[in-house]
């Protein structure tokens, strides 16, 4: 988002609906800036704490760039109900792309898309915003821009959440803490988008409000926080295992 938004050469605002108060937050309006909205994919579907999340936006016929990221293996239709999404809130898609970053469930044991994005990927991004701001300056006015048309189907796939790891009725999983190797240092409550993790004398995580992001794994400074659940660790081989080739940004204007 950040290498598109410096092809558009265009002071940037950053607004973070990662945090948990974005939950409740209330958003002003959005009038007449471009604004990029960015959500990862999860099962080829937009996540579902994300829609939540953009719901709460609102706009007016605001010009807008949809972008997905996901972790080399498809995005399927995320890009189009994203679209779909910020159309219903006020927005008008001038243009959309999907992007590969490094997979959640990647490791450095089982890589999955290490290293994405990586130069060549950020430079395409930058590329496509250059080619969003002769949209907009062929454009002029909001009314002249045309709506994009992304990949994707309707209706969408199924959904599916990794909500319960294992069968109907059991408990969701959820990463745990290696106690010998934690130092209590707050960083993994500090990025959960849920809030789901509270440190006392020993880490506790509220496996009903994990999603499964990673982000405190992959913040732990000390590796100390671990997913131990053999669901998780199968997913990872077969995506391994399943998609090595090195797949491309797809954009739409």
């Amino acid at each position: 988002m950040e290498e598109i938004a410096k092809g558009i050469q265009a002071p940037i605002e950053y607004i973070d609906l990662t945090r948990p108060e974005a939950k409740t937050k209330k958003f002003e309006d959005f009038g007449g800036d471009l604004t990029i909205v960015g959500t990862p994919v999860y099962a080829g579907r937009i996540p579902t704490e994300a829609k939540n999340r953009i719901m709460r936006l609102k706009a007016h016929n605001t010009p807008a760039v949809t972008l997905v990221v996901y972790g080399n293996r498809a995005y399927e239709d995320a890009l189009i109900e994203l679209t779909d999404l910020v159309s219903e809130l006020g927005f008008k898609p001038i243009a959309g792309g999907a992007f590969v970053a490094e997979h959640s469930f990647s490791s450095p044991e089982v890589p999955i898309a290490p290293g994405r994005p990586d130069d060549l990927d950020l430079k395409k991004a930058r590329e496509f915003g250059s080619k969003i701001r002769e949209k907009l300056l062929t454009a002029n006015k909001v009314e002249g821009l045309t709506l994009v048309a992304v990949a994707g189907n309707r209706p969408y796939r199924d959904e599916f959440r990794l909500s319960r790891a294992a069968k109907p009725g059991t408990e969701p999983a959820a990463p745990i803490t290696v106690e010998e190797t934690c130092t209590k240092c707050g960083k993994c409550a500090e990025v959960c988008p849920n809030a789901a993790i509270t440190i006392h004398s020993t880490v506790e995580t509220q496996k009903q409000a994990c999603i499964r992001c990673y982000a405190c794994i992959k913040n732990c400074p000390t590796g100390a926080r671990v997913m131990t659940h053999p669901f998780f660790a199968k997913e990872a081989k077969w995506l391994h295992d399943a998609f090595p080739d090195r797949k491309e940004p797809e954009t739409f204007l």
